[in-house]
């Protein structure tokens, strides 16, 4: 277990996904993360969100266990007396207060910012909002990819459009929240500026994150269109094709030179100067039929014979796996958190995987 903030105390009151993402972070690297759930409702609501092959009676579930390790759950009534002494002595000792309140009730709890730092200077509030300050929206991360553009242009022509499988836009909030912190953190600590306020939405960690896609479209007016995995300004990049043993490659050719190395591996060296290959601007314009030419000859090769040989010429490749495949790995593996919970042995996929190094 990492150490690095061994000496920072955290209370997070919040839930889901985002704000407990961000407490996770803190724990991982050696935090104590006190988390404050809903006496009143049973704690954090993804308690009860199990897969119809979990315990019906277990207090937790695998979607809860994801973001939640290493941290003491406390189970408080925010409108007792009693129980807002206890949250105020943590309070009074704790470095970061991470926190998703639905519009009006930290003030209604007497948890917003500007009474808060009159009890604790020294604290830094963290808190995570659906739509900002001005709305009071009830924000899920599905209502966040269809407001900012992502399910619009995720999936294909036939599909409609499509969510992705993991709430990404609560984990890319959670990550400018963590950003946030750490620099308020430094600036507390290293500049003597004391506490502050650090504030995110899920719609701007959203919009912020259309990276191209959003460039596309302010600079050429290109509005993304669903092309399923492929990329609109790259190609062969996502389609996917069989190999001869029935097993899904996907290719991501960035460059002519790797392209012209997977012509010669699969032994289609034509296609190199073919008028309508010969370049990425081309290729994109003929993807279609580039991607027939590709399949016939992929369709000739077994998975265990090709991808050596595209990994030995560098061209960038892969086996699409399923999340079972993943685990497989001994590099998954080694990812893998555990800790027993009210007598589940609860795993969770390691959050903080970078190293530093002295």
């Amino acid at each position: 277990m990492k150490q690095e903030f061994k000496h920072l105390k955290v209370v997070e009151i919040a839930s889901v996904l985002a704000g407990p993402s961000v407490g996770l972070f803190f724990a991982e690297l050696g935090a104590q993360v006190t988390k404050v759930e809903n006496k009143k409702s049973g704690g954090d609501v993804t308690r009860s969100w199990k897969l119809p092959t979990e315990n019906k009676k277990a207090s937790i579930s695998a979607y809860y266990a994801a973001v939640n390790w290493r941290k003491k759950s406390v189970f408080m009534d925010l409108t007792d007396a009693s129980d807002q002494r206890q949250l105020n002595e943590l309070l009074l000792a704790a470095d970061i207060l991470i926190v998703n309140f639905k519009a009006g009730d930290a003030e209604k709890f007497n948890l917003d910012y500007e009474t808060l730092k009159t009890l604790s200077p020294n604290l830094i509030y963290a808190e995570i909002t659906g739509f900002g300050h001005e709305s009071d929206r009830v924000a899920y991360d599905l209502i966040l990819q269809a407001e900012s553009g992502f399910m619009s242009m995720n999936g294909t022509a036939g599909s409609g459009p499509v969510k992705m499988p993991v709430a990404l836009i609560d984990l890319l909030a959670g990550h400018q929240l963590k950003a946030g912190i750490l620099t308020a953190l430094y600036q507390r600590d290293a500049a003597q500026k004391g506490g502050c306020l650090v504030s995110v939405s899920l719609f701007d960690s959203a919009v912020a994150s259309l990276a191209n896609q959003a460039s596309n479209w302010l600079m050429e007016g290109h509005i993304p269109q669903r092309i399923g995995s492929k990329h609109p300004n790259i190609a062969p990049y996502g389609e996917f094709f069989m190999t001869k043993d029935n097993r899904s490659i996907t290719f991501a050719i960035g460059s002519d030179k790797q392209f012209t190395s997977l012509c010669n591996i699969l032994k289609i060296p034509d296609l190199i100067d073919h008028p309508a290959f010969e370049n990425n601007a081309v290729r994109v314009v003929n993807r279609l039929s580039l991607a027939s030419y590709l399949q016939d000859a992929v369709g000739q090769f077994e998975l265990a014979t090709l991808l050596p040989l595209l990994e030995g010429k560098f061209v960038p490749v892969a086996q699409i796996k399923n999340v079972k495949e993943v685990f497989e790995r001994d590099s998954a593996k080694k990812l893998i958190l555990e800790e027993e919970v009210d007598g589940i042995n609860t795993k969770r996929v390691q959050t903080v995987v970078f190293n530093i190094k002295r």
